[in-house]
């Protein structure tokens, strides 16, 4: 994975798993690796990836099973396209259109 300097790694392996969950790659009940396994693959400070999992927790994305690891939550790829689907429509969608704007695109061009 390479890491964009311009946002925390924990976001961006954050991010990393929900795309994998959006792309069917991680269905819902599988295993995901540990924080240390996943550490180690990355070559990050566990601490890093705990934080990720924190958050992927909170969202309920991901959830824990005592003594056997991190797995994927039921009804975790509706949480992440409902989620992502807000942030496009909030952030990205407004600065496109904008973008299109100034280079006098018009909505029937980008369709």
């Amino acid at each position: 994975m390479e890491f964009d300097n311009n946002k925390p790694i924990y976001l961006q392996i954050s991010d990393s798993l929900c795309e994998r969950v959006l792309s069917g790659e991680l269905k819902p009940e599988d295993r995901i690796l540990s924080v240390r396994e996943l550490g180690s693959e990355l070559g990050v400070n566990p601490n890093t990836v705990a934080r990720s999992y924190e958050k992927l927790t909170d969202a309920g994305i991901i959830y824990t099973k005592r003594g056997l690891g991190y797995f994927v939550a039921p009804g975790a790829k509706e949480i992440v396209l409902e989620a992502q689907r807000k942030d496009f429509m909030e952030n990205e969608w407004p600065r496109l259109l904008k973008r299109a704007a100034l280079l006098d695109i018009n909505l029937k061009e980008l369709l």
